[in-house]
């Protein structure tokens, strides 16, 4: 059938994108994130309908899965969009074909860009925000950003990026019943300083629902432990 067809296909992409990701190690994580840790976020945040977000979206691998979910729960694949977006412009080449294998429609924007300093969805809300950016991002443009909007529950240090991804995410979430789960490394949950502060805030703001830490070992190319944040607007009573 096309259908087995195309899944067929669509497998054999994501094992060539698993094995670049082991043979160009810690490069391989812009690319791709285990299926393991994707399906699971994908599971608990069930994104049946609305619109699905993934500001660092590699090659797409979290869409990939949302579809798979959707299908195999008999939803409508028609009351998804997808929208990405992408600074490596090969990972993003890769997510476009990626999804065009599979027959997904997506806006991952007009080219690669930096979520930071050149956000392609910056006036949208969504429904489902799911990501893996990269750990412990040094180098993110912190200078130019010090008064930005998004920081609302505090400055993210200059030398780390992680709880400014999360703070973006934060910003782009629905205002009904908006939810986000973004893998971080365990250190956001226990560095102190700014981040300690913002951490507070965003606790104190009742806007955490969950926290999952994992094994290590589970990246290509490093040996951190990672966790998955699960991040909600408006908690069922």
């Amino acid at each position: 059938a096309q259908g087995e067809g195309i899944d067929l296909f669509g497998r054999v992409y994501e094992y060539c994108l698993q094995n670049f990701a082991a043979e160009t190690q810690s490069s391989g994580g812009e690319f791709y994130t285990p299926s393991c840790i994707v399906r699971t976020i994908v599971e608990v945040l069930q994104p049946f309908e609305g619109r699905v977000y993934d500001p660092a979206c590699g090659s797409g691998g979290m869409f990939v899965q949302s579809a798979k979910f959707i299908q195999q729960h008999q939803g409508n694949l028609r009351n998804v969009t997808i929208y990405g977006q992408e600074f490596n412009a090969n990972a993003w080449k890769m997510a476009h074909m990626n999804l065009a294998i599979r027959g997904l429609e997506a806006d991952l924007g007009d080219s690669w860009g930096d979520s930071f300093g050149d956000d392609k969805h910056a006036t949208k809300k969504f429904d489902f925000i799911m990501a893996n950016p990269p750990f412990n991002m040094s180098e993110w443009g912190a200078s130019r950003l010090a008064d930005d909007v998004r920081w609302k529950y505090g400055v993210p240090p200059e030398g780390n990026a992680n709880y400014a991804w999360i703070q973006h995410m934060v910003k782009s979430m629905a205002s009904g019943n908006g939810r986000m789960a973004v893998v971080m490394p365990q250190g956001v949950l226990f560095r102190g300083n700014e981040e300690g502060r913002i951490r507070e805030k965003l606790v104190k703001s009742d806007l955490v629902e969950a926290v999952v830490t994992l094994g290590d070992k589970l990246f290509y190319g490093t040996g951190l432990s990672p966790c998955f944040l699960i991040l909600r607007r408006f908690k069922p009573a």
